[in-house]
């Protein structure tokens, strides 16, 4: 075992790991973070989506040992400490991005890398940064208004597919 010590949404956290113990795990199993989901195991969906100093991150590729020492940050610290909505996180719901809400973590921590990256994107830009992103529910088309709409671009002009 391995003890691992790492800040977690703005506050200290620490334990102990198999080398083996993916963040993802460590995240939901030992720190009860249970907004980061586990859709594949494989790296194709996205609904693990972390930030590890800064970075869009996705979870189930990365040891926890790895982001020992890191700053880290998961859906749970998007919100305000009272409960508001980040911006993405109220777009999302302002725009119907999200039906069952399984991939919705992943797509808004994605969505935050992005919006970090790059403040305007353009709605082809968008789609291609969600590449690595899986909805099997809303076809895409309201969870790419709701990050534009979270750049504070006018929406209501793009055509639904």
């Amino acid at each position: 075992m391995t003890q691992v010590k790492m800040t977690v949404n703005g506050k200290p956290a620490s334990g102990e790991v198999e080398g083996r113990t993916l963040l993802v795990h460590f995240l939901r199993d030992d720190l009860e973070l249970t907004g980061t989901h586990v859709g594949c195991d494989t790296s194709q969906c996205g609904a693990c989506v972390v930030h590890v100093n800064g970075n869009a991150v996705k979870a189930c590729t990365m040891f926890a040992v790895e982001a020992d020492g890191a700053e880290v940050e998961t859906i749970e610290g998007q919100a305000a400490p009272d409960g508001t909505l980040s911006t993405i996180q109220q777009a999302f719901q302002d725009h119907h991005g999200l039906q069952c809400g399984f991939c919705t973590p992943g797509m808004v921590m994605s969505a935050a890398a992005l919006l970090k990256e790059n403040p305007k994107p353009s709605e082809a830009e968008v789609r291609h940064y969600l590449d690595g992103n899986i909805c099997r529910c809303t076809g895409y088309h309201n969870i790419v208004k709701a990050i534009m709409a979270a750049s504070g671009q006018e929406v209501s002009a793009l055509a639904a597919e």
